[in-house]
């Protein structure tokens, strides 16, 4: 037996009805802030393994907290899920006008004019005055490497960014030094100077065409890879690693790095 949208509209009103479901019935846009965090992520660890059968599962996931928020809103009398569905439409239609408007297709037959012009409209649509604004839209919520890359896309758009990714490279270089100069100095300004190289980095993410938060993922995966393979090493020498030198786990460390493929190295 299939299901609808409606379907499941009609679901999440009778669990937060008078005799629905305890807990359903209590939770607000707060309680569930983490839950619709969670499951973004989710759907795109899923995209990541090529998963689709928990792809599906975790699509409806997402689906579940986008029809509990409106359901919410709807008890509340300010909005409902078709309000949403409406707006969502609009605002593609809006957005899309080589497709479904008036405007010269030439204009818009490569995706990078599409986002171009996709930011054009959404900074008159959202009446940003300056690009400050719409750099300051950005959600903090953000992990904050995605935020410095469209923090660093934005000014992009306006001409402000380095020519080349050799003058990157020789602001994370500067940015190194001016860090360790920071080593007898106060946590704030280690603090500011670190914040400062992380941005630097990020530039470089930005040049090379790299999501900064996927290359980061994939090296704390691979450390602890290679961690593991240092700890099984110890384990079948019938050593604790908090009793080893330095050297020897460094040694253990060559020998894990060097037992990886190419590609992960």
């Amino acid at each position: 037996m299939g299901y609808t949208l409606e379907d499941l509209r009609e679901i999440i009103k009778q669990l937060r009805a008078e005799n629905g479901c305890a807990w359903d019935k209590v939770q607000t846009h707060q309680t569930l802030r983490e839950a619709m965090l969670e499951e973004a992520y989710e759907v795109v660890e899923a995209i990541n393994h090529n998963d689709t059968e928990n792809l599906k599962e975790e699509l409806g996931d997402v689906l579940l907290q986008v029809v509990f928020h409106a359901q919410i809103e709807e008890e509340q009398k300010n909005f409902d899920l078709s309000d949403v569905i409406t707006a969502i439409s609009q605002k593609m239609i809006y957005r899309h006008p080589h497709v479904f408007g008036t405007q010269n297709k030439e204009n818009s037959d490569t995706p990078e004019k599409v986002l171009q012009n996709w930011e054009q409209l959404k900074k008159k649509e959202k009446n940003y005055q300056t690009q400050t604004d719409a750099m300051k839209k950005i959600p903090d919520v953000l992990p904050a490497l995605t935020k410095a890359k469209k923090v660093q896309k934005k000014a992009k758009d306006v001409g402000f960014d380095f020519e080349n990714i050799q003058q990157a490279m020789e602001k994370v270089k500067e940015e190194i030094q001016e860090l360790e100069e920071t080593f007898s100095q106060s946590k704030e300004r280690q603090e500011e100077e670190l914040g400062d190289l992380l941005f630097a980095i990020v530039n470089i993410s930005r040049f090379l065409q790299l999501n900064p938060e996927f290359a980061l993922t994939k090296a704390v995966k691979k450390f602890i890879n290679r961690f593991e393979c240092v700890e099984q090493k110890a384990l079948i020498d019938k050593k604790s690693l908090s009793d080893m030198t330095l050297e020897e786990l460094e040694l253990f460390w060559l020998q894990a790095k060097h037992s990886k493929s190419p590609t992960e190295e």
